[in-house]
């Protein structure tokens, strides 16, 4: 048993001095074996310090369990405090009282004696620690050593008195009340070191307090000494930069900061800018002066003056307006491509006349290889303006248009305003490539951001995020080139004139090859001084065996691919003299076996077989309609990847023969007992479209009536269940197809007459088109009637108009 202080008599079990004053603590927690200075100002604690002074100096110290309560009750005091003794008391002239205490032993509160009076009164126990094995207290008493010395080493605030004192105490309780006195812990820890009892619970809590202030201490000590090495890193490049451009102004390398504000502040006196940019300029110049060269901000300040200095605000190119020599250019750049000319000088004709013209939004729409983006670079070239060019295939971001904001890091702005920049102009000719393979994803639209750009009512203000102000693009010439229309989102499309360029015929591509094919492929290969020709049937075989195009680019795909095997060849030859000729004869050696046929239409007039013509994304092309009868049960059958519309045409078409079954002189019921099969080709490619309703329509008919269909007729419309003939769009595509596919009837709406004349005449002059209003006419013009036989039992379209004609040879050009 440890011996307990003399004051407390062991066998009295309530000694007379048991009740003692109280004087609660708010934010200390006073340890035996500790003498601590305590500032007293509550009515109740100034009372109890009185009354302990009047007695035997004993007075109980016990810790509130939250400092910031005034009128402590029982509930907020801990049971577990220190019996301290009052060393000196002094009154201040402030009303408070300045006590010096000591603490002597621990001791639980066993009952509140006294609340309502002018101080606390409580009955206090005694908490001696129970006996434990020597040992085990020597061993927790050198670890607590240990870890005191390890913190000790590290914290310089340790005083080392503190430290020589602890050497020099032998008791274990005193020496783990002494450390933990002197140590700034949590008023929660400093309670649970002061409620543990036992002696090696006290030792090993104390000892895993000091261990996680040594951590912590290490921690900051690393964080400090790398934000240290920081800092010193960056004062040494500091120190380094400014001493280079020190030596760089010494030898006259480098301008002084000053100067370069100078020279900036002179670029921006000289250039003419909008009202609106010469004022935010201006402001964020001063801003820019009373910032730190070195600062991240002065950087980006300064970009962006540098981006509104830049741009040709008011710089224009002089337009040409010569008329004959703008055609005379468009003439030399391109073959054929009528409308697209005549649209481009009517707007220098305007332009001459009146002073300022907003310039158009030109959309040239057409298969691949017809010329689109060339014929843009014809048009600056006619006009004397630059010419800028930006694709905007696979542009998902809004931002590419209208610029990023300054607040993100790396912001620019748009390409609209990057290329003008670049062009220096503010008047060139724009050419906004792929506007239909634009996408939208969660970065914004950008087809919506190129509304303002291309809208003539409000592109004069267009107003680019980065740049916030306001920029002239009204003297722009925009042209926009695509290949499909309806990909094109359509308030895109209503801000802009559509001019379509369909295709080439066989003619115009020979030309086109004669005169700029030819010529460019031939000095990109080297060939431009060997004696090398190309004759017209070689061409032509080409053209018609090697290529099936709306375009021309695979027609300079095999022409290069030939001046490459004569390149090999002259390079093999020791005459350089010798002359190679390329005629027809040797295409096949040169390029193989041809690739295509010429002519697709049928050998025989067959029954069920009907040529028809489809619009496709790279121009028109042929399409065969299939159609056979097999005993069954009434069934249609489709096949062919047929989209919803083409289904739905067959069945109409379907239905219409059914509705002329009596004047075409067919069973009433003679669809029950057979299954009808329609087939178009190429199954593996997906159709779909309004315009093939006449050519299935056909093809049924033709197979219950057991009548051919003409071989040399190609057709194309939709039909209505009563048999009305509809128009459809794509036409000069389609009748250039057949025309490559030496078809010479071409069966077209009667509505669509108005756009036989986009048809060139060297192509329309070889073909017969006829217009039909009613599928009647149709059949009568297709199935081949025998002579003395009627196709209808009832019809007013004369006998020899359905008889089959002779067909006619076609001339190779």
């Amino acid at each position: 048993m440890v011996n307990l202080p003399k004051f407390f008599k062991q066998e009295d079990p309530q000694p007379t001095w048991a009740t003692l004053p109280l004087l609660p603590l708010r934010d200390i927690v006073v340890f035996p074996h500790m003498v601590a200075p305590l500032f007293v100002g509550r009515a109740k604690s100034v009372n109890a310090l009185t009354e302990a002074m009047n007695s035997d100096k004993r007075v109980f110290l016990a810790t509130q369990k939250k400092a910031g309560v005034d009128s402590p009750e029982e509930k907020d005091i801990n049971k577990v405090g220190t019996i301290g003794s009052i060393l000196q008391l002094l009154r201040l002239p402030d009303g408070t009282v300045k006590a010096l205490v000591e603490g002597k032993h621990r001791g639980r509160i066993t009952r509140f004696t006294s609340t309502e009076a002018d101080a606390f009164k409580v009955a206090v126990e005694p908490l001696a620690p129970p006996e434990e094995s020597p040992l085990e207290l020597e061993a927790f008493g050198r670890s607590l050593v240990q870890s005191f010395e390890a913190y000790a080493k590290i914290d310089k605030n340790i005083s080392k008195d503190l430290i020589s004192n602890v050497s020099t105490i032998s008791d274990p309780d005193k020496l783990a009340d002494t450390l933990a006195s002197h140590f700034s812990f949590k008023i929660q820890d400093k309670q649970r070191l002061l409620e543990a009892v036992k002696l090696s619970e006290r030792l090993s809590l104390l000892t895993q307090l000091i261990n996680t202030e040594t951590e912590i201490i290490e921690v900051d000590r690393r964080i400090k000494g790398r934000v240290k090495d920081q800092m010193e890193k960056t004062q040494k490049n500091y120190y380094l930069n400014e001493q280079m451009r020190a030596i760089k102004k010494e030898m006259g390398s480098e301008e002084d900061p000053a100067e370069e504000l100078n020279e900036l502040e002179k670029r921006i006196k000289r250039k003419r800018m909008s009202k609106e940019a010469a004022a935010k300029v201006r402001q964020e110049f001063k801003k820019l002066k009373l910032m730190t060269p070195m600062s991240a901000e002065a950087t980006v300040v300064r970009n962006y003056i540098d981006w509104l200095i830049s741009l040709p605000w008011f710089d224009r190119s002089k337009v040409r307006k010569d008329i004959d020599a703008a055609e005379v250019i468009l003439n030399e750049d391109h073959y054929g491509l009528e409308k697209p000319k005549e649209r481009i000088l009517e707007y220098l004709a305007v332009q001459a006349l009146v002073k300022k013209l907003r310039g158009p939004i030109l959309c040239l729409v057409g298969p691949p290889g017809v010329g689109k983006t060339s014929l843009a670079k014809s048009v600056a070239r006619a006009t004397g303006r630059k010419f800028v060019r930006l694709s905007l295939g696979g542009v998902r971001d809004e931002a590419e248009i209208r610029g990023h904001r300054r607040t993100y890091i790396g912001a620019m702005p748009g390409k609209i305003i990057q290329s003008l920049k670049k062009a220096g102009t503010n008047n060139p000719v724009f050419c906004l490539d792929e506007v239909d393979k634009m996408s939208m994803d969660f970065r914004g639209d950008p087809s919506a951001a190129l509304l303002e750009v291309l809208d003539p009512e409000q592109n004069y203000s267009f107003n680019d995020h980065y740049l916030d102000v306001d920029y002239d693009l009204s003297d722009i010439m925009f042209i926009t080139t695509a290949n499909t229309l309806p990909d094109i989102p359509l308030p895109l499309q209503d801000r802009m004139e559509v001019i379509r360029l369909p295709g080439y015929t066989e003619v115009e591509k020979y030309h086109i090859a004669e005169k700029f094919l030819i010529p460019k492929q031939i000095e990109a290969n080297g060939l431009k001084d060997k004696p090398v020709t190309i004759s017209k049937n070689a061409v032509m075989s080409i053209i018609r065996e090697y290529t099936r195009e709306a375009g021309v680019r695979n027609l300079e795909r095999e022409i290069a691919a030939i001046c490459r095997k004569v390149a090999r060849e002259v390079t093999k030859s020791d005459n350089a003299d010798t002359t190679h000729r390329i005629t027809g004869n040797s295409i096949q050696k040169l390029l193989g076996p041809p690739r295509f046929k010429f002519g697709q239409k049928e050998e025989t007039d067959q029954i069920g077989m009907v040529t028809g013509l489809a619009w496709t994304q790279v121009g028109g092309e042929i399409l065969c309609v299939e159609a056979l009868t097999m005993p069954g049960k009434g069934e249609m059958i489709v096949t062919g990847k047929l989209g919803d519309v083409m289904k739905e045409s067959a069945q109409a078409a379907f239905s219409y023969v059914r509705s002329r079954a009596e004047n075409l002189m067919l069973d009433k019921d003679f669809y029950k007992t057979i299954d009808l099969h329609i087939h178009i080709p190429e199954g593996a490619i997906p159709k779909d479209g309004p315009s093939a309703g006449i050519s299935m329509c056909t093809a049924i008919a033709s197979v219950f009536t057991r009548r051919a269909v003409r071989r040399d007729i190609a057709m194309t419309g939709e039909i209505t269940l009563r048999g009305r003939v509809l128009p459809i769009g794509g036409l000069k595509e389609k009748v250039l197809a057949a025309h490559r596919g030496n078809i010479d009837t071409i069966i077209v709406p009667k509505e669509n007459e108005k756009d036989i004349r986009d048809i060139p005449s060297s192509v329309s002059k070889k073909l017969n088109i006829i217009l039909v209003e009613h599928m009647d006419e149709v059949l009568a013009h297709a199935l081949i009637t025998p002579k003395g036989e009627r196709l209808f039992k009832n019809s007013g379209i004369p006998m020899a108009l359905n008889t089959k004609q002779p067909e006619a040879e076609r001339p190779l050009i």
